[in-house]
């Protein structure tokens, strides 16, 4: 279940009331001041995975606090790990002290102090925040506080891949089903420990089976980003993340799929994607198979058929409201698609 706030939807007087208790009910206790609480506009959006909590919140500039006494009124016992998206936030607990720039990750602890103030910049500070308990982490406390309130960059490796993730997962949860739940979670948590450990120099302490799971992560990223090339193989992929074409094979078939329909699945979403949109109406259908990989407009078109069961001209025009649901026409696939493509493809 989703639970979404939008203050705007309220009377200017109660908007901030209304934001703090939200986000103590979601986060916990907090002391927080603003100078725009006559009229605070702001979301926040939150989300369950399992025992893992991800919120994305946007706000104008505020302080938060939270002290000893609202600790020992409630502790949830969680770690928050969080992804500043704009604006600039400064924060400390215990004997650290960071400021946050947009793209930077951080690690706090409920169960300790901490103070935060954010500043809003030229629009509203906006960031995700995963919270999970303690009790989930695979490794010692001591080691953990290491890294309390200390940056951790997301502009590049590990830190890039877990900022993209965690923004996709925070504002496309909705898109998900509940059965997904438990997998994410994991993935998740995994992701974030990977991050963690780097940062700690403690890579190996992540378990074989966390290990696999992050890499399978980074290899779905490394696709995505390259799903245009035609020269993207289970090669090139093996070669780029230092393990054996076998190895990959092995990786996918445990999930379930070959790493060609992996790739082929994904290069359908996007085609869907482009032939639904309006913007791009006037581009030949083999224009937009070929930005995706698919270099030959007859294969592409039997392969379209067989994953969506109807062809791409007919699947843009019914996205259209040109043609009834059901309704395919071998003719109009002629028009739309222009010429024919002139090499073959894998995928």
């Amino acid at each position: 279940m989703e639970f979404v706030i939008r203050t705007a939807q309220l009377p200017p007087r109660e908007r901030f009331d209304y934001w703090y208790d939200a986000v103590s009910g979601v986060h916990g206790l907090y002391e927080i001041v603003s100078d725009h609480s006559a009229d605070f506009r702001a979301e926040l959006h939150a989300r369950a995975f399992g025992a893992v909590g991800v919120s994305w919140l946007t706000h104008p500039s505020l302080e938060a606090r939270r002290t000893a006494k609202l600790i020992r009124r409630h502790d949830p016992e969680v770690y928050h790990f969080s992804l500043n998206l704009s604006g600039s936030v400064r924060m400390a607990q215990g004997r650290q002290d960071v400021v946050l720039e947009p793209g930077d990750l951080v690690l706090h602890d409920s169960s300790r102090p901490f103070r935060s103030v954010t500043h809003q910049g030229l629009g509203r500070a906006s960031g995700v925040t995963v919270a999970f308990p303690r009790t989930l982490v695979p490794m010692h406390p001591d080691k953990v506080q290491r890294l309390l309130a200390v940056r951790l960059p997301g502009g590049s490796g590990m830190g890039a891949l877990l900022s993209r993730y965690l923004s996709e997962l925070a504002t496309s949860g909705h898109e998900f089903r509940a059965d997904d739940s438990a997998r994410l979670s994991t993935i998740t948590l995994d992701l974030i420990w990977a991050m963690i450990a780097r940062g700690l120099d403690a890579e190996g302490s992540l378990s074989p089976s966390a290990q696999q799971r992050v890499l399978l992560v980074r290899i779905h990223a490394f696709i995505q980003q390259r799903l245009g090339d035609v020269s993207l193989s289970p090669d090139m992929i093996a070669a780029a993340h230092g393990i054996s074409t076998r190895s990959l094979h092995r990786l996918f078939r445990d999930q379930g799929v070959t790493v060609t329909e992996w790739i082929r699945a994904r290069r359908l979403d996007r085609c869907r994607r482009d032939l639904a949109d309006p913007l791009l109406q006037t581009r030949p259908v083999h224009a937009v198979a070929a930005r995706w990989g698919f270099t030959n407009a007859a294969h592409f078109s039997r392969v379209f058929r067989a994953a969506s069961g109807i062809s791409p001209a007919a699947y843009r025009r019914q996205c259209q409201g040109l043609t009834p649901p059901g309704e395919d026409s071998a003719q109009g696939d002629h028009l739309l698609n222009g010429s024919p493509g002139h090499a073959s493809s894998s995928s």
